[in-house]
């Protein structure tokens, strides 16, 4: 008995010292199957953190901008002077909705004055027609790459699980083959697992989070250019009642 004890412990150690279980030790001998898996969650990863750069360096700069042009739109200059000063591309979305329904004003005035009430009705219409699609496909760019971040969010760690499984399997086929149910000889397979698991979460945690974060943003954001678009709107109404 004593002998089978020694001699177990001994193949323990044994599989102890060939198996390194360091994180890059467990990754470069894991089964081919966990290694896609923690290839793929890496990468992901790794997008996931380029995505989150950029957009807080985006939303930092859609609202400086917003901020900048609210100043020179409230400070009293005329709105033909702000409209060419901005050119044909403007530089942010809130411009871009100005310069949408300028763009539209000037149009109709530019056949001759408005003043039969179903010309002005059809204007006004145009105008906010204009700014809301606008706003729509300046907040599709702004929004750009945030389904990856949920895609990631929400599968991320069921990848991982995946590899999970595969690493209990690989425990389990090691018992087969060894007769042996010591720690050591389940040990790898286990480590496998766990590590294709953190490694899900790793993924996933920041994900959520930054998808949550930027949707917040986003929306307050868009409120902000809906908010901008009906005052704006209102202002054009006030200037077509003045040419009646």
């Amino acid at each position: 008995m004593e002998q089978s004890m020694l001699d177990a412990a001994q193949v323990g150690g044994a599989l102890v010292r060939h198996h390194d279980l360091s994180l890059i030790g467990l990754f470069l001998q894991a089964d081919i199957i966990v290694k896609v898996v923690l290839l793929m969650l890496l990468g992901a990863s790794l997008w996931c953190w380029a995505i989150i750069f950029e957009k807080v360096l985006r939303l930092r700069r859609l609202n400086a901008s917003a901020a900048e042009f609210e100043d020179f739109f409230w400070g009293g200059g005329s709105l033909d002077t702000l409209y060419d000063k901005l050119g044909p591309n403007p530089p942010d979305p809130m411009s871009a909705t100005f310069a949408a329904a300028m763009r539209e004003w000037r149009h109709t005035s530019e056949r001759g004055p408005v003043r039969e009430d179903h010309i002005k009705a059809s204007l006004q219409q145009r105008i906010e027609r204009v700014m809301s699609v606008t706003i729509g496909r300046e907040m599709a760019a702004a929004e750009r790459n945030m389904t990856f971040l949920a895609s990631v969010g929400s599968t991320a760690p069921f990848i991982g699980l995946f590899g999970t499984v595969w690493g209990i399997m690989n425990s389990f086929t090691a018992i087969a083959n060894t007769n042996n149910t010591n720690l050591a000889v389940v040990a790898p397979g286990i480590a496998e697992a766990l590590f294709a698991t953190a490694f899900g979460l790793i993924a996933a945690i920041p994900a959520v989070v930054a998808y949550n974060k930027f949707s917040s943003d986003l929306g307050r954001y868009a409120d902000r250019l809906d908010a901008f678009s009906d005052e704006f709107s209102s202002i054009l109404s006030r200037h077509l009642e003045e040419r009646t």
